[in-house]
């Protein structure tokens, strides 16, 4: 079953050994790894970085490595080639050592001050698995920028066409912001090599007995100009994941 809540402050304080794995992919970034850091450092929540560097072509391999000589908390691995977004989730998923997993992109679209939001639901002992949606109603930031129509409209039409084969009731499938409890992991494989990990892992998740929630998280889309990276081609992978991950047990 999936909620829909207002979001809400963690109802209770955090363990006293409670650690959080944000699990970064990184891709030629190079503008905007510094950057994007910094900021998961700044939220102030007991947390280890795991970047895994998808065969990056720019210098984000050098910064990647000059952050991780500069802060224990920040561990990067690499892929000697790009293998996609799916391959670089499953090579942080297999390193992270935190009770809670939560997946940052490399880029400002997601902002990490939104981490509390996203654990509340797990820290309340309401959720195994929380959703960041970028479309519903944040009453911090009513009047932030919406992403492009088309990227909008697809997202929907995606989100429905999930919806309707996972019986779950999500409003963004295909938000970067998932967050969960490291146990799910056990039970999920991930196999997809790109951005058909999105569908998959909802696919997979809403087979297992788990509660899912969804919270509002700001969000700042960026331009083909600006790096963004998803093209038509990835929705028509994602319509076949999404039929495929129904069916495959």
């Amino acid at each position: 079953m999936t909620h829909s809540p207002e979001a809400q402050p963690a109802a209770k304080a955090l363990p006293a050994d409670f650690l959080l794995s944000v699990v970064m992919p990184v891709y030629n970034e190079q503008k905007t790894l510094r950057e994007i850091v910094a900021a998961v450092r700044a939220v102030p929540i007991p947390k280890e970085l795991i970047l895994v560097d998808d065969g990056s072509k720019d210098g984000s391999r050098q910064i990647l490595a000059e952050l991780a000589a500069q802060f224990p908390d920040v561990r990067v691995f690499e892929h000697p080639q790009n293998r996609g977004k799916g391959a670089a989730l499953r090579t942080g998923f297999e390193q992270a050592k935190g009770a809670v997993v939560v997946v940052q992109d490399a880029d400002l679209e997601y902002d990490p001050a939104d981490y509390p939001v996203l654990l509340a639901p797990i820290l309340r002992g309401d959720a195994d698995v929380v959703y960041g949606s970028r479309y519903l109603v944040d009453d911090r930031d009513p009047g932030r920028e919406r992403d492009h129509f088309y990227h909008y409209f697809g997202n929907r039409v995606l989100t429905f066409l999930s919806n309707l084969f996972t019986g779950l009731n999500l409003t963004d499938m295909e938000t970067c912001y998932k967050c969960f409890r490291r146990e799910v992991l056990a039970d999920l494989v991930i196999e997809s090599r790109r951005f058909t990990v999105e569908p998959e892992f909802t696919a997979k998740v809403a087979k297992l007995p788990v509660r899912v929630f969804e919270v509002p998280i700001r969000y700042q889309g960026r331009k083909y100009s600006e790096g963004k990276k998803i093209t038509w081609r990835d929705g028509i992978a994602a319509i076949w994941a999404i039929v495929k991950y129904r069916f495959v047990r």
